[in-house]
């Protein structure tokens, strides 16, 4: 069984913002692969289905990023799932506009939601890392990453694509995966 982990913020004033692209992928997931409604849990929206044969579960933490580690160690110890078999999608601001990057481990590079399920899992698990850039103008990082997506069609490709080869990612296909995302870019 595997674990796909979407990072955002709940609620109307984050939709379509950049730190929410994790939601927005699971999201492309859920209606791709055709995965059942999400159900809303205490802190967290799930549902589950297959890609390919395989058992995955889709998870967006529902409580805001600082939190997001509560509801994926619950999930974990719940159906006794291998870290190995984790995948996190997050925005990345270090990584140029629409650039992904997929790696196992290392640090939370500042980013919240990471911080947070590093606290209760470790980093051991799977990234897919998917850039979002940095402000051009004056604004800071915390108000770029919370406004509203602006070139919606080229990322709209890009979860397209990823949503279509997700299961490159969950066959440890990773080289296949990156391949099949930047062909077309």
């Amino acid at each position: 069984m595997y674990l796909i982990v979407g990072l955002g913020n709940p609620g109307e004033r984050y939709e379509l913002t950049y730190h929410n692209i994790g939601f927005i992928i699971v999201d492309a997931i859920c209606k791709y692969w055709c995965f059942q409604a999400f159900s809303k849990k205490n802190n967290y929206l799930i549902t589950s289905g297959t890609i390919n044969g395989s058992k995955v579960l889709l998870l967006k933490p529902y409580s805001f990023m600082n939190n997001s580690g509560i509801s994926v160690v619950k999930i974990l110890n719940f159906y006794k799932i291998s870290l190995d078999n984790v995948i996190v999608i997050h925005d990345d601001a270090d990584l140029q506009l629409e650039r992904v990057k997929i790696k196992q481990g290392g640090s939370s590079a500042g980013h919240n939601g990471l911080k947070s399920i590093d606290s209760f899992i470790g980093n051991n698990y799977w990234r897919l890392r998917f850039g979002i850039g940095r402000p051009e103008d004056k604004r800071g990082l915390a108000d770029y990453v919370l406004s509203k997506i602006t070139d919606t069609d080229s990322i709209t490709q890009l979860v397209e694509r990823i949503t279509k080869n997700i299961h490159l990612m969950l066959n440890k296909e990773n080289t296949a995966f990156i391949n099949q995302i930047i062909q077309c870019s």
